[in-house]
């Protein structure tokens, strides 16, 4: 058992950043941003005394490859020592309090086992005891208010014949035949033996037990496919200990998450309003006996994040809006909103016990940290400090920047300036685009590994991050502002960006570059193609170069028809073709550095490769790195280092080297 004393401090932060410590020394480096360490979610005690959080630990210098670890911890509520009760190369998942706050329950791999499993440690520390013993391992897990008993996923194993089939090398897979299905089991804490549940062929995402104990709720689809799963899951319920599943909201569209009142009768769930909608941000409440669900934001310029009930009547929403994110309470009866927070902290969930929240947030100064707020006054007050080697770091000016995008629509951004600005003089501009297209730039942390905001602002660049409409945060209307005109408008308000940028004496417009991953790599590649007289250099991350042989090999065929391009692709063949970069590539004259994973189903390596191959045709400087291992994103730390590095060098070697 570890123990380590943070800094106990009040965080006060204004709506943007400035750097003027003296002590502010130290250099941005791939190194550092790559080790950042960050609080993944924090939950409160049933008493409020005690919050245990995960803090993710990156893997060091010279170690095995594979992702962050998830170590365990906690801390007092009202400040003091952390204490770490699992540490790295453990990681943990879910961590439960028990109803009298003695333990704390987690799913993790450990003990020589080879599957995950539920165990459970005392809140001061000590041994950890193994509580499922699943053949099939966990995959996630709720425990009842009374702690007498578990629920938890597994998926589907072999059949005899499947094993046998393997061992002859008959092991073909046939589309849409021989599916693993994840399944809800039932275990008393009190007896060795688990029951399952779900016999029915459903495939279980999200599920909570109601408070009274008596009922599972549930989302799930008819198969395990992806595009099943975002777009196709309904809402079950499941009365214990035998009862068969039966729906109570059916509507085709992405769901998120969920939570049942506190007298066990209705569900706040967060859904899309159609199956074209970008995001599940509304808020919809229904009763768990069934009949019609009640959309409670109907018509809010802002997207629903996460939803808790307060009481019987009221709930308590996280919601993006704009480049903040909000505390509010909504009436379930009338959906009538009252904001309660809207600050410099970024949250995206919450716990609660009385009127205290707990609770991960960043800032511009800083990645996820635990805080905790009151209901009666939500500042929010900081307890860890998890990175203390920050303060010693030069940071970048950070913050909202408005400007008028295509049709005069109000469009946002988050402008990061080089670091030690001088008024009057032209920098380099560098985009970061963010993905999705339904994602969104907050204004908070930034800098990341696929997205270096600090290290290119320290390396002398402008960095803008435009919300772009299709973005997160500005409603269902805005999200959906992009449909059937992918590259079109929404890149037109990324172009009037650089515009009002370079308006402002800021940039220099001659000397712009764009970066970003998925369908941020997709803008960077539509950026040294058909817009390739503005943009002297890209960097292309699992982006999309050809939506044509995209969509034949992507996991989300049905997600990128419905709810990106609301557009069946042989209905239109010459739009898609048209919005693909590889239509431009005669136009193209933009050095691109184009990096994808080799484990990457959404966005195929295949497209990393048809734009290296069309660059190499045309003799356009181009590099290819592909990173073995990698899935949508780059994971391992090595690889994350090596991004960086040929990032920045790519935009030194073409932004500011002379032509």
């Amino acid at each position: 058992m570890k123990s380590t004393l943070p800094k106990y401090i009040l965080l006060f932060i204004l709506f943007s950043l400035t750097a003027t410590a003296s002590a502010q020394t130290k250099e941005w480096t791939p190194e550092l941003i790559a080790d950042l360490k960050s609080a993944g979610n924090a939950w409160i005690s049933p008493d409020g005394k005690t919050i245990a959080y995960t803090l993710v630990v990156p893997r060091k210098a010279g170690a095995k490859p594979g992702n962050s670890y998830a170590e365990l911890w906690t801390i007092p509520a009202d400040g003091g020592k952390s204490t770490q009760l699992i540490a790295a190369p453990q990681s943990v998942t879910s961590p439960t309090w028990s109803a009298d706050n003695q333990y704390l329950y987690f799913v993790a791999k450990r003990d020589n086992h080879d599957k995950k499993q539920v165990y459970r440690i005392k809140a001061t520390g000590g041994p950890v005891d193994m509580i499922t013993r699943s053949a099939l391992g966990v995959g996630a897990f709720a425990l009842s208010s009374d702690n007498a008993f578990i629920i938890y996923t597994a998926t589907d194993g072999l059949t005899e014949e499947q094993k046998k089939n393997k061992e002859t090398g008959k092991d073909w897979k046939v589309a849409g035949q021989n599916y693993s299905y994840s399944r809800l089991y039932m275990r008393k804490l009190q007896d060795s033996t688990a029951t399952l549940l779900t016999k029915e062929d459903l495939h279980v995402g999200r599920f909570s037990i109601t408070p009274d104990g008596k009922t599972i709720v549930f989302q799930a689809c008819s198969k395990p496919e992806t595009d099943q799963v975002y777009l196709y899951q309904k809402i079950y319920t499941l009365q214990l200990p035998d009862g068969k599943p039966k729906v109570i909201y059916g509507a085709e569209g992405k769901l998120a998450g969920m939570a049942v009142s506190p007298d066990s009768r209705k569900l706040a769930f967060l859904g899309a309003v159609d199956i074209t909608d970008p995001l599940a941000q509304s808020l919809f409440v229904v009763s768990l006996d069934g009949g019609e669900a009640r959309n409670l934001s109907k018509d809010y310029k802002a997207s629903v994040t996460f939803s808790h009930w307060l009481d019987e009547n009221r709930i308590l929403t996280v919601a993006a809006e704009g480049c903040q994110t909000t505390i509010n309470e909504v009436h379930a009866a009338n959906g009538k909103t009252r904001k309660i927070y809207s600050g410099p902290v970024i949250l995206h969930s919450f716990t609660r016990t009385g009127n205290i929240l707990a609770f991960a947030g960043d800032t511009p100064a800083h990645p996820d940290e635990v805080f905790t707020a009151s209901l009666g006054k939500p500042d929010p007050k900081r307890l860890t400090i998890s990175n203390p080697g920050l303060t010693d770091v030069r940071m970048a000016k950070q913050e909202v920047v408005q400007w008028k995008g295509a049709d005069g629509w109000n469009i946002e951004g988050i402008l990061t300036y080089p670091v030690g600005y001088t008024e009057g003089q032209k920098y380099p501009l560098v985009l970061q685009i963010h993905g999705g297209p339904e994602g969104v730039s907050d204004n908070g942390w930034r800098t990341r590994p696929v997205y270096p905001v600090q290290l290119l602002a320290a390396n002398g660049y402008f960095v803008l991050e435009p919300n772009y409409r299709g973005s997160q945060g500005r409603g269902v209307a805005f999200s959906k502002g992009d449909h059937k005109d992918l590259g079109g408008k929404e890149f037109e308000d990324v172009l009037k960006g650089i515009d009002f940028l370079a308006s402002k004496n800021k940039i220099d417009s001659t000397r712009v570059g764009s970066g970003g991953f998925s369908y941020g790599g997709y803008f960077s590649a539509w950026a040294a193609t058909r817009y390739s007289k503005r943009f002297k250099a890209v960097t292309v991350g699992a982006g999309i170069f050809n939506w044509l042989s995209f969509q034949g090999t992507t996991d989300i065929i049905l997600e990128n028809t419905y709810v990106h391009w609301n557009l069946m692709w042989p209905d239109d063949i010459n739009l898609v073709m048209d919005r693909s970069p590889v239509s431009y590539i005669n136009n193209a004259q933009t050095p691109a550095l184009i990096v994808h994973g080799t484990d990457d189903d959404r966005v195929p390596p295949g497209q990393g490769i048809e734009m290296y191959n069309a660059f190499r045709l045309k003799n356009i400087p181009v590099e290819l790195v592909m990173y073995e291992r990698q899935p949508h994103g780059i994971k391992e730390r090595e690889a994350q280092i090596d991004f960086m590095k040929r990032t920045v060098a790519w935009f030194n070697r073409y932004l500011k080297s002379p032509e």
